[in-house]
């Protein structure tokens, strides 16, 4: 079979479902560095050490591993990812956007958190990855 792979309970996965674990593989490694680079800023004296800066640091480090238990299950076909997916790249696309706008809008931010978002939720809904993660 050209682009798959048995899966450990003997289903194929498909090369589509492989891509959307690549593409949220690397936003859990973006969220990551983003925790990494929270804690640098604190450590350096650059941000204000107060309840604010610890809640974010405490946010992102959920994110990242919510991003990362949600690659990992994508890679093994789980059938819950679809609507983790779905949520976690809405909650991506509202940041984008709010990165497009008001004083302080940094559109390249913006941009890279919107495009893999909405290359995870074309890959999420081709036919391929939804039959592969259906609930048998």
């Amino acid at each position: 079979m050209s682009g798959t792979e048995p899966m450990s309970d003997g289903v194929v996965a498909p090369v589509l479902l492989k891509a959307l674990g690549v593409v949220l593989g690397l936003e859990a490694i973006a969220s990551i560095a983003l925790v990494g680079y929270l804690i640098l800023e604190i450590i350096d004296g650059r941000a204000a050490v107060s309840g604010g800066s610890i809640a974010l640091i405490g946010i992102a480090v959920i994110a990242a591993i919510f991003l990362v238990a949600l690659t990992i299950a994508t890679f093994r076909a789980r059938p819950w990812i679809r609507g983790a997916v779905v949520t976690w790249q809405l909650i991506q696309i509202a940041c984008a956007i709010g990165c497009f706008q008001g004083i302080l809008a940094v559109p390249s931010v913006g941009w890279a958190l919107l495009v893999p978002a909405l290359i995870a939720l074309v890959l999420l809904f081709t036919p391929s990855v939804v039959a592969a993660t259906r609930r048998v």
